[in-house]
């Protein structure tokens, strides 16, 4: 019989691309005190054994690692290239200096346009002193290891843009998807917890709404879910949770979950 592999999950942030509070805002939700309706963009920390891996570093990525304490990265995962999900890509400098060349896994499409927006990370020739190195993997639509992790991608669409979400083990990382196809969704089956993005109540181009949401947990029936990638029209955090089936829950900044 495999060891059983115990997952450390860390929402390092859970809101939408322009994080809540909305600057300037005035919409009661973005004036909350509440310290569960105040969202970073969104992100998770995925630790296991001395392994510990970033999805997707947007432009929050070094206020969220202060706050998680982290201090070494094995590599960062990015979903799409979209900014909020990208934009950090130079504060890995800190783990750079300490660590090395920080490996980081995307789809080809990504890995070009990190490439060009971040083009001095990657210039191969009289390459600034002190910005950092990374050693590029590309991540397609098939199973692939991290260490004695199999990780399996799962494809979706954001409107017309392909994304990837992630399944480790028994754990499910799902965001910006607005479609999903039925073969990637049995990719899915047999999940322990299972994350989503759920943008808002109202229908939306790019993202699944939280009906929608609720339909694809109710068709894969993970032993918990947690919605994610949440704008401030979803709600107060409170109000909506407690109108939620009783094994789904809205994640919150600093939430952390073992499996």
């Amino acid at each position: 019989m495999s060891k059983k592999i115990y997952l450390k999950i860390t929402f390092l942030g859970t809101g939408t691309s322009q994080g809540i509070p909305v600057i300037g805002s005035t919409h009661p939700v973005c004036l909350s005190e509440n310290f569960k309706d105040k969202r970073l963009r969104v992100s998770v920390l995925v630790e296991w054994d001395n392994y510990t891996y970033v999805i997707d570093c947007g432009p929050d990525f070094r206020t969220q690692m202060i706050r998680a304490n982290c201090g070494r990265i094995d590599g960062v995962i990015f979903t799409h290239e979209h900014a909020d999900h990208t934009a950090g890509l130079d504060d890995i400098r800190p783990y750079f200096f300490r660590q090395g060349d920080i490996p980081i896994y995307a789809h080809q499409r990504v890995l070009g346009e990190l490439r060009r927006r971040f083009d001095y990370i990657f210039a191969t020739e009289n390459k600034y002193p002190g910005v950092p190195s990374v050693i590029e993997n590309e991540v397609k639509n098939e199973p692939f290891m991290l260490h004695n992790m199999q990780v399996v991608p799962i494809e979706g669409y954001h409107y017309k843009l392909q994304v990837f979400g992630y399944r480790f083990d028994r754990f499910a990382y799902l965001t910006d998807m607005k479609t999903i196809s039925e073969t990637e969704l049995e990719k899915l089956k047999n999940l322990d917890v299972l994350v989503i993005n759920a943008l808002r109540e109202e229908e939306h181009i790019s993202h699944f709404n939280l009906e929608q949401a609720l339909e694809i947990i109710t068709k894969l029936q993970p032993k918990k879910a947690y919605l994610t990638h949440i704008s401030h029209h979803l709600g107060f955090h409170d109000d909506v949770e407690s109108r939620l089936p009783e094994n789904v829950f809205l994640a919150y900044d600093e939430l952390q979950i073992t499996l």
